[in-house]
């Protein structure tokens, strides 16, 4: 039996518990082993989901936030904006999330979520990303989609540690 369709949505106030419920669950599921264990335990969902309502609240700016539903349940979290070059946007895109909820992975929903943060894209723009080099399963995702990593590294720092990040892009479709 097919899985029911995926519908893509921006993202509501609502969403904000179970947008932070995916991302917790995702960063601990995804992220075990590449940082160190008390970061991810540390991690809260309820306060998450406060600073996304002040986020949301204060308006997103250049920042598109969509949600992937089945059966009218949230199952994914997507955000796609103007790529940050230190504290400059530039004329690229770049794709600052993509989480499935961990019990829904390898349904579609992933693919789903970032062909719609791909559309929402400049014409013409470079899609990029920043992944962590040990992300192994994500870098597969990512590269399936036509993502290649570019040579840039950078360090991402849990509780002391830093953890490499790899950037990946995409060309312009066309």
């Amino acid at each position: 039996m097919d899985e029911p369709r995926v519908r893509i949505r921006p993202m509501a106030l609502a969403d904000c518990d179970r947008v932070s419920e995916i991302r917790v669950r995702g960063w601990r599921h995804a992220y075990r082993g590449l940082v160190p264990q008390p970061f991810l335990d540390r991690l809260d969902v309820a306060a998450d989901a406060e600073r996304r309502r002040e986020r949301f609240a204060r308006g997103g700016g250049p920042v598109v936030n969509l949600v992937a539903e089945r059966d009218g349940r949230v199952l994914g979290w997507a955000a796609v904006g103007p790529y940050r070059d230190g504290a400059t946007h530039t004329a690229d895109a770049e794709l600052y999330a993509l989480y499935v909820d961990p019990a829904h992975l390898g349904g579609g929903i992933g693919r789903a979520l970032l062909a719609a943060a791909a559309e929402r894209c400049p014409a013409g723009a470079r899609l990029l990303l920043w992944v962590f080099a040990g992300n192994a399963p994500a870098r597969r995702f990512y590269e399936r989609a036509g993502f290649r990593a570019d040579g840039a590294e950078e360090p991402f720092e849990a509780d002391g540690v830093p953890v490499p990040e790899v950037r990946y892009v995409r060309a312009p479709a066309g």
